[in-house]
Order: structure tokens, then C-alpha cells, then sequence
């Protein structure tokens, strides 16, 4: 259930977030200004909400919560650059782009949210040539603190802050996005082992474009999915497989699999094994957007580490290691993802070649011991949290794992001294 965007009580997609605030719903730039400069009067702060995607406190309002939804327009198409207002989904991105011939060169496994919102905590899909969605970005277009529009171009000093900037510095109205001639994936799909999976990464991540699985904890088994670009889209889904595979087994069925699990959590590992084992292979073509986004239905909690792409093993077993000292049993796949080194500042990938390790509980099952151990094994590897999901890590231990995180700070003082658009996850994250 989404919360109406007049409404004063706000919680996030997975429900374990939620705020009381004053609602702000600018129409327009010259609206964002207008709340910005009389926040900015009135000593009020100022936080800006997408669609509610990340599992940290990260949009928590504790004043005022400004709503962005109203500015989703189509800016201009210049060739690969393609600006847009901030509000826009990416699942219209996406649209818009196709009707243009073109498209994003990588996404998440989820389109449900804002552009800005998506580059800004750092949304990345999998992929050794990609970094996150910010690295696309060639423009922003920022509502500042004192209620000043500025831009900010790949020349500006402030960029590498900008492009991924937690929320902390302004408020973004318009992004500009160097995107890619449309293109067609192959997809591959197929359940295997985990000590296989591990070993064929080496050849696979170099010869395919995209590339990640799934491991079921309590068992040896998983999915591995390669997608790679291709010519002909002469293999499409049909619209029976896919509805049944990914939207009837994983959705409504996984649901059920889930609640059950929850309510007899004995039953965890063989359910567990039952899904691994019900894996099936598929081969099949489509637009570049389809292929990545899935529809998720089924409510989690998530946590998600980058760690250099060497220590993956040392993670993964690890974690074998953690299921089975937990007093509650851990029924979500674990999901690992590759991405290439970029340069934005607070970019989980900044600077080297990354595995990304996602863990997840179903709605309403116990998680923070799992996560607390999880954490604890990554950040020992100099890992670094998605800024959107779940972590418990302050400042003091995140300056070290960012070799520009005091040039970041330094961005942040001179965008917004007066700390108009923090809350608590960004005191505790940046400091104070």
C-alpha cells in the first residue's frame, strides 16, 4: 500500500519506516524555490521523499516532507543526453527513452523509483562495464539552500558530490542522463550449484554483459542469470512463462512459501531445498528494461554490501557459517551482484571492482542479529552499505571506507551549513 501523498503519516515500501510531517507538493521549479527560500526563513528543514524504496530512515521526515511527484516531465532528448524532471519513475524513464529509441545502459532489478531518488542513494544493477546509476548522470539541476537554482555539469568541482548526494545537499528538480541506443538482451537463466556458480565467474563476468545469481541459504543450490546483448529479439517470453514465472511462482506463490515459513520456521531449510530444486532453466529475448526490472510484490526487509570482488568467497562462506548460529531460521535467496569501478564520491563501487552481496528477511520475520553479523564480516573486508538499505554504520566507521568522504563534507558545509535538508540517518551517516 502506497501512503497518499496529502497524507502527514508516511511509510516507506517495506514498512519499516515511517515519519509524521507537514506535506510539501510543488507543481513546479519556481514552487521548489518558493518552500526551499521560506524553510530557509522560517529556520525549518526541508526532506525531500521519492517513492519510498530504501529500507534506511534515509527520507524519514522529522519537519516537513517535500513530494516531488508532481515534477515527472520529459525536459529534452539531445542525442544520448536526456534530461528529465526529478520526480519521473524510472519505469516512464524507461518508456520515454524506448519511444526515443534509446535506454538506460544498465538498471536495478526494480523500476518503482524516482530518478533522483535512484541515483541519490546510489541504485546500481549488475554488471563489470557499469557502475551505479549515478555514473550515468550528466547534469543536475539543484534547488539549494538558500533557494537558488544552480546546475551542475561534469566541469563543476561540486559534481562528484552531486551525482550522489544522499539527499544532504538541495533539492533536485531535473537530471540529465547520457543513455545508449535501445538494445536487446539474451537471457539466461538456470539453477545451479553454488561452488559451480563461484567457479565460473572468472569466464563469465569478462564475456557477458551482465551477470548475478541467487543462493538459497541452507542448501548448496541457486540461479545463475547471465544477460548479454544480442541483434534479434527472436526469442521473446511468452506472456503465459511470464506471468508464471514471474509474477504467479515469484510472487504469489513465494508469498505463501514465506508466510509459512514464517509461521513454522522448522520448516525453513526443506522449503528452502523445494525451491532451489524447483528452478527451471530459461533462454528468451527482450527490450533491455524488461529483461532487468522484475515485478516484486512480496514485502521484505534488506541489507546490501559492496565489498571488493576478491573477498566474495570469504563473504559467502562466512555467511554459511551465520545461518547456523542464528536463533531464527533465513528463508530470502541471497542475491550477488558485480559491478566496475566508477568515481562519484559516495559511490558504493568508487575507485574498484565490486561484489555485491544482498541479504533479505520476509516482512514482519526477525533480522537485525542476522544483519549485525552480516555487517560485521563486510565491513571487516573494508565493505561498504547501500545507502538505501538497512546498516547500522555512523560516520567515524564509514570515513575510512571513502577516500573522498571529507570532500563530500566539504560540499555539504558550503551547500547547506545551516543543515536545512538533514534528519537522523544523515546525522549519523555524515555527522552533524
Amino acid at each position: 500500500m502506497t501512503t497518499p501523498v496529502n497524507s502527514r503519516r508516511w511509510t516507506n515500501w517495506g514498512r519499516n519506516q515511517e515519519s509524521v510531517a507537514e506535506v510539501l507538493t510543488p507543481g513546479g521549479i519556481d514552487e521548489v524555490v518558493t518552500a526551499v527560500s521560506r524553510a530557509a526563513e522560517d529556520g525549518r528543514r526541508v526532506k525531500v521523499v521519492g517513492s519510498g524504496h530504501s529500507f534506511t530512515s534515509i527520507a524519514v521526515a522529522d519537519d516537513q516532507r517535500m513530494y516531488v511527484n508532481r515534477l515527472t516531465h520529459l525536459i529534452s532528448v539531445d542525442g544520448p543526453l536526456v534530461t528529465v524532471q526529478a520526480g519521473m519513475p524510472l519505469s516512464t524513464l524507461n518508456r520515454v527513452l524506448a519511444e526515443n529509441g534509446l535506454a538506460m545502459p544498465n538498471l536495478g532489478d526494480i523500476d518503482a523509483q524516482t530518478v533522483a531518488g535512484a541515483i541519490s542513494t546510489g541504485t546500481h544493477g549488475t554488471g563489470l562495464g557499469h557502475g551505479t546509476l549515478a555514473s550515468c548522470v550528466e547534469a543536475v539541476t539543484m534547488v539549494t539552500a538558500t533557494g537558488t537554482i544552480e546546475r551542475y555539469t561534469t566541469d563543476s568541482p561540486e559534481f562528484g558530490a552531486i551525482r550522489l548526494g544522499l539527499g544532504a545537499l538541495g533539492v533536485i528538480v531535473e537530471v540529465t542522463l547520457r543513455c545508449v541506443p535501445g538494445f536487446t538482451l539474451l537471457a539466461d537463466e538456470r539453477p545451479m550449484a553454488l561452488p559451480d556458480m563461484l567457479a565460473g565467474l572468472d569466464e563469465w563476468l569478462p564475456a557477458n554483459d551482465h551477470v548475478e545469481f541467487f543462493w538459497y541459504p541452507y542448501t548448496d543450490r541457486g540461479q545463475l542469470k547471465i544477460n548479454k546483448r544480442v541483434d534479434e529479439d527472436d526469442r521473446p517470453l511468452s506472456r503465459f512463462r511470464g506471468w508464471l514465472d514471474d509474477d504467479f511462482l515469484s510472487n504469489t506463490v513465494w508469498k505463501g512459501v514465506c508466510a509459512l515459513g514464517r509461521r513454522v520456521p522448522g520448516t525453513v531449510p526443506l522449503l528452502n531445498g523445494v525451491s532451489a530444486r524447483a528452478l527451471s532453466a530459461r533462454s528468451y529475448t527482450g527490450r533491455s528494461h524488461e529483461v532487468f526490472c522484475s515485478l516484486r510484490k512480496v514485502k521484505f526487509t534488506e541489507m546490501e554490501y559492496e565489498v571488493p570482488r576478491a573477498a566474495l568467497p570469504e563473504v559467502l562462506g562466512a555467511l554459511t557459517r551465520i545461518f547456523e548460529q542464528l536463533p531464527f531460521r533465513v528463508q530470502f535467496p541471497v542475491e550477488v551482484r558485480f559491478t566496475g569501478p566508477d568515481d562519484v564520491w559516495l559511490s558504493h563501487g568508487y575507485g574498484r571492482e565490486s561484489a555485491y552481496i544482498a541479504v533479505h528477511q520476509y516482512f514482519g520475520a526477525p533480522y537485525e542479529p542476522y544483519f549485525r553479523a552480516f555487517e560485521a564480516v563486510c565491513a571487516g573486508l573494508g565493505g561498504r552499505p547501500h545507502w538505501g538499505k538497512l546498516h547500522y554504520r555512523d560516520a567515524e566507521s564509514l570515513r575510512p571506507a571513502y577516500p573522498r568522504f571529507d570532500d563530500f563534507l566539504a560540499v555539504r558545509d558550503r551547500l547547506d551549513p545551516q543543515r536545512m535538508f538533514t534528519n537522523e540517518y544523515l546525522k549519523r551517516v555524515l555527522g552533524s
